[in-house]
């Protein structure tokens, strides 16, 4: 997950249809989008879009619906990219001394209240450095990592994870380029992690949360991702629940 700073890959996205069943609420200080009900938990850190962009809601019902109280919380305090908004000009204002502390609070409470049974981490491009950073040997309060098209990922970050992680990852991508991806194919070999790397043709950086699902191969990509997450997740959870 090695992974160069997001680019103008990151800001193209097409608006998926359907109605969001969950609620945004304050949660733990943020405003936080809440869906399912379970003691098996998942924390969705946004791409540079945030927590009201309808597609990663979408995602987090797909993910409630087989069992998981899910969460997206507010890493970005209010400010997401807007339309029209210069990616360079953004992101000083979400540098990681600004952002982890944000995301380490909020799953810190999440543990300290909810006390869940399981917990995982979502990470989306931008979120996805946030994923790893707190499945770490430095702050290990995540059960499980599962990210997708990752960006400002360091391979020193990738040598400190501590926890079972699933990544997918583009053919075409200019930030988790085919270089970054095997450098940390090796990191992750050398470091006896559990991880898997799913690579999906025909489809680029972003697909998951942004492709366009008329095109039925970006379509099916982005399915197959959800659904790797979800298996492995449950894999992992079983795993724990017997250790």
């Amino acid at each position: 997950m090695a992974s160069n700073p997001p680019g103008e890959c990151c800001v193209t996205a097409t608006l998926h249809e359907g109605t969001p069943i969950g609620s945004h609420e304050q949660l733990y200080g943020l405003k936080t989008y809440v869906v399912g009900e379970s003691e098996s938990v998942i924390v969705i850190l946004t791409d540079i879009y945030g927590n009201e962009f309808n597609n990663v809601l979408l995602i987090a019902d797909e993910f409630s619906k087989i069992g998981y109280k899910v969460l997206i919380p507010d890493i970005l305090k209010g400010d997401p990219l807007k339309p029209g908004e210069q990616l360079q000009k953004w992101i000083p204002q979400h540098t990681p001394d600004i952002t982890n502390p944000i995301v380490e609070n909020f799953v810190k409470q999440v543990k300290t209240d909810l006390k869940p049974k399981f917990l995982a981490g979502v990470g989306f491009c931008f979120g996805a450095k946030y994923a790893i950073l707190n499945g770490s040997n430095k702050s290990s309060l995540l059960d499980v990592i599962g990210i997708s098209h990752p960006s400002f990922v360091a391979l020193e970050e990738v040598e400190d994870i501590n926890v079972p992680i699933t990544i997918q990852a583009a053919e075409t991508d200019p930030v988790f380029t085919r270089d970054l991806r095997h450098k940390s194919e090796e990191q992750l070999f050398n470091i006896k992690a559990r991880y898997e790397i799913d690579l999906f043709s025909h489809v680029v950086h972003g697909w998951v949360v942004k492709g366009s699902i008329d095109d039925l191969i970006v379509k099916y990509a982005k399915e197959r991702a959800i659904s790797n997450k979800i298996a492995f997740f449950k894999n992992v959870e079983l795993i724990k629940s017997k250790s």
